[in-house]
């Protein structure tokens, strides 16, 4: 089974932007030479504890630093551009990098509402409207597809690229929507896993085969908190659980560091939905998280898997992909 990198190039508490950077590139590289398949970064706005905002241009720097590994987005929010501006971006990524460069694309805005309303500033308001985002999907499609000169409107770059597309969702909708159009189909099951099952059961059942996928092809999202032993990696993911719940509150900042007993700085109710919301999630020594991996995915068969995970220490983030790697090359 293929296993990838889901990255939101994070910030922690006490390090700068530029620092967050060349760690999400040490990962990459690492990553690379586990034998990961993709890295992904996602977009997002207005967090301070995440980096990958200019997700087509962080897309740049990695593949410029890495030989094979693919490298892509997971996603861009596409009611957030136009997407014929998307299919220059990543016709340019694809041009400069040949066929190691995906683009998945979502329909959350990635960030508040506020937010979204700078980002959107001067769209025509169906433009950015949830409704467009099916014609959204295929307009950029068309632009990343096979050239032709009767159009009047085309992508330089990006016509003849064929850079893959990918549909993310984290309910039914996107499962649905990606089934229609015949994509591959992410599912965010790292921080919503509520529909994981349905979502993947619809999209199978009602896969479309397209001229860009024969059979469904579906990816689902892990948390992976591993370490040496089942306390450390339970430590180490306190850090992901304070910015979920920080960021449920409203009060988003820098990846906080570990604690060592979360219910003291997390209310129970709080804390409660958090683990909901993360309980598709690997933690402890390898034998813990190669039994919880390996229970998941008997359960629910993905095509493929993307791991991700909010770890305050470089180091620690490092050596916890790592051991997934090796987990993951025997399952």
């Amino acid at each position: 089974m293929r296993y990838s990198v889901l990255d939101l190039a994070p910030v922690p508490e006490g390090q700068t932007i530029a620092q967050s950077l060349c760690n999400s590139t040490e990962l990459a590289q690492k990553a690379e030479s586990w034998g990961y398949h993709r890295y992904w970064l996602a977009e997002h706005h207005n967090m301070p504890g995440i980096a990958s905002a200019a997700t087509a241009v962080l897309i740049g720097h990695i593949a410029s630093q890495t030989q094979t590994i693919r490298v892509g987005a997971g996603g861009i929010m596409l009611p957030n551009h136009a997407p014929y501006m998307v299919a220059e971006a990543f016709g340019t990524l694809a041009s400069l990098h040949g066929d190691r460069i995906d683009l998945g694309v979502g329909r959350a805005p990635g960030t508040d509402m506020q937010t979204a309303r700078a980002l959107r500033r001067g769209m025509a308001h169906d433009h950015a409207s949830g409704d467009s985002f099916p014609q959204g999907v295929i307009d950029l499609m068309g632009f990343l597809g096979a050239d032709d000169p009767g159009r009047t409107v085309r992508a330089f770059p990006g016509q003849d690229t064929h850079v893959p597309v990918w549909m993310l969702g984290s309910s039914l909708y996107g499962a649905q929507l990606a089934a229609q159009l015949g994509l591959p189909y992410a599912f965010a099951s790292h921080f919503a896993p509520a529909a994981l099952e349905e979502a993947l059961e619809v999209y199978r059942r009602q896969f479309q085969p397209s001229a860009n996928l024969s059979a469904p092809h579906a990816m689902m999202a892990i948390n992976v908190f591993a370490a040496e032993s089942d306390e450390e990696g339970t430590r180490l993911r306190t850090t992901m659980q304070q910015a979920f719940a920080r960021l449920r509150l409203g009060k988003p900042g820098k990846l906080p560091a570990p604690v060592d007993d979360i219910t003291d700085h997390i209310p129970v109710p709080v804390l409660a939905g958090v683990n909901e919301a993360l309980r598709m999630s690997a933690t402890g020594s390898r034998d813990s998280v190669r039994a919880e991996l390996s229970s998941i995915l008997e359960r629910y068969r993905p095509d493929e898997v993307i791991i991700t995970g909010q770890i305050h220490d470089h180091a620690a983030r490092l050596r916890s992909f790592e051991i997934a790697a090796e987990i993951l090359r025997e399952v």
